[in-house]
């Protein structure tokens, strides 16, 4: 029994470009291709993507993925053994979060105060605000303390915050653009400066980034259709440059 990649995609909840992409990096390569050249996913593969999601979900880097996966010495049982692990621990992590919002949320009613004319005027006309994302945002973040530390600072910002605001993400913006278009390598050091700056704008003004978050959010920047549209947009490949540069300061401080 085979499945085409539209199967596959509809069965694990991922696009079609997402297992194109993985079978691109050798992550999941189908085990059989038709006549035509198009992929055919068998039982195995579904296993080991059921491995792959289980482990990105958890945070881990694909190529961290690759490595666990492709371990000769591993125990299947072994990964799912890990991974209860891992689960178990974010639970109750999560759990804690949930307390702390629901205590943020007695406290303070949050919201940001600026008028619709003031959003604009301080962002042009990308407004970092869009309703048509806050649904969606407050589903996948709005349980978690990070969002909510995000709106108590928020809350409390001026119009001249905002503006302050955008003017670091202009000046950072036009820098990294320059640095990738130099041809700087994700791995050198100008870059993993631009990728730590990156990371302290967001502690600074929004919620703590550690390390291990600041990886989530690359793989994200590449992940999401929409991330990466916005980083291409300023030059073709900066998002995956990017994603690299995160990963590698995150190397670089941790180690």
């Amino acid at each position: 029994m085979s499945y085409s990649v539209g199967q596959v995609a509809g069965f694990a909840g991922v696009t079609v470009r997402t297992l194109h992409h993985y079978d691109e990096i050798g992550l999941l390569t189908p085990g059989e291709r038709t006549y035509a050249g198009h992929r055919r996913y068998s039982d195995a593969d579904l296993d080991r993507l059921q491995q792959i999601l289980f482990y990105r979900e958890l945070g881990f880097p694909l190529d961290e993925v690759a490595a666990l996966l492709d371990d000769p010495d591993a125990d299947p049982r072994d990964h799912l053994r890990r991974q209860h692990e891992l689960l178990t621990a974010r639970i109750e992590k999560l759990q804690k979060m949930a307390a702390a919002v629901e205590h943020a949320m007695e406290a303070r009613k949050m919201g940001i105060n600026l008028t619709p004319e003031e959003r604009f005027e301080v962002f042009g006309d990308k407004d970092p605000f869009d309703e048509r994302y806050a649904e969606e945002v407050h589903q996948r973040w709005g349980t978690t303390e990070a969002w909510a530390e995000s709106q108590r600072r928020a809350v409390r910002y001026t119009k001249e915050d905002w503006k302050r605001i955008k003017a670091e993400v202009d000046d950072w913006q036009e820098r990294y653009t320059s640095l990738v278009a130099a041809g700087v390598p994700a791995s050198g050091e100008a870059a993993m400066d631009l990728a730590e700056e990156h990371r302290q704008h967001m502690s600074r003004w929004f919620f703590e980034v550690p390390y291990e978050m600041h990886r989530c959010l690359a793989e994200m920047y590449i992940s999401d259709e929409r991330f990466k549209a916005y980083y291409d947009a300023m030059r073709p490949g900066l998002a995956e440059h990017l994603r690299d540069a995160i990963v590698a300061n995150a190397a670089r401080h941790e180690g």
